[in-house]
């Protein structure tokens, strides 16, 4: 089921059709409908219009250039009108009223506690790893560069639900006993949200927590593995507090972005810490890098 959703993602622009996805889950389109919905509380159906706009929405917040009708064709609608309508029933007002909102808001309050409780899981995360840092300053400015990264191999578990302190628990109770009793708490880990808690219904938003293993690691039962894509991203050089990164994932995404000349693809955005992260636990100061994926406009 999560290789269909991903496969939903990327595929967003095209049309998606039951017989299509299912065969994706090597399930029988009748079974593939009914574990569909039982699984994810809504109709395939459902899901699809609501992914649709909710990505469009993503881009149309991130990307103020991008026209209406353009954001509407990326997610897979034929018209503007049809997309107008698909939104309205979403958010309650028209694609272009919610992008003035929206702008309004972030303007008004750039510290905004539902962008930053995405992100509540870090510090306990940074803790995880061994190194501890002699530096507490944040490191400012902190510069964005274009990188072209390796695809990478993980095992990974999924939290559905609110993110900020539920996170926090996921990491404590879940993850780290797990890296532990694999002996894995050397390596490399990501944090992938793969959705906007202001977009997105709380009890709805998706979260995984990954680290990287080697291509023939056995997971067991409740751990999955995937491959995080390559190319090129735009990557944010991060050293502050919990408190802290959820105002640079937000200067990234609204104030660097829209001036870049690119823009986001279908890859999912992530925090990579790397076996160097460090953390301090006298002050909550860690280190990690916020990637984006990009793309020409």
């Amino acid at each position: 089921m999560h290789k269909v959703l991903d496969h939903i993602d990327r595929q967003l622009d095209k049309p998606l059709d039951l017989e299509s996805l299912a065969e994706v889950a090597h399930f029988s389109p009748f079974h593939f409908h009914r574990l569909f919905a039982a699984w994810m509380g809504e109709t395939l159906g459902d899901y699809l219009r609501r992914r649709r706009v909710e990505v469009a929405a993503m881009r149309l917040s991130s990307q103020p250039r991008l026209s209406v009708l353009t954001a509407a064709i990326s997610v897979g609608f034929g018209s503007g009108e049809a997309f107008t309508r698909a939104f309205k029933t979403r958010f309650g007002c028209s694609p272009t009223t919610w992008r003035k909102q929206n702008s309004h808001r972030r303007g008004a309050n750039r510290n905004s506690d539902q962008v930053n409780s995405k992100h509540g899981q870090d510090t306990l995360h940074a803790q995880f790893q061994y190194g501890i840092s002699t530096n507490t300053q944040p490191e400012t400015p902190m510069e964005v560069t274009l990188v072209d990264r390796a695809p990478a191999f993980v095992a990974y578990q999924r939290h559905t639900g609110p993110y900020g302190t539920p996170l926090s628990l996921f990491w404590q109770q879940t993850i780290y006993p797990w890296l532990r009793e694999n002996a894995l708490l050397e390596q490399a880990r990501y944090g992938i949200s793969h959705d906007d808690p202001s977009i997105t219904e709380p009890d709805r938003c998706r979260y995984d927590a990954c680290v990287e293993v080697p291509p023939l690691f056995k997971a067991s039962r409740s751990v999955l593995t995937a491959t995080i894509p390559g190319g090129r991203y735009a990557v944010l050089r991060f050293k502050g507090t919990a408190g802290e990164i959820g105002e640079a994932w937000n200067s990234l995404l609204r104030d660097w972005l829209p001036s870049s000349g690119l823009q986001l693809d279908a890859r999912p955005c992530f925090e990579y810490y790397s076996k160097e992260s460090s953390h301090d636990a006298q002050t909550g100061v860690f280190d990690c890098d916020i990637c984006i994926p990009v793309a020409p406009l």
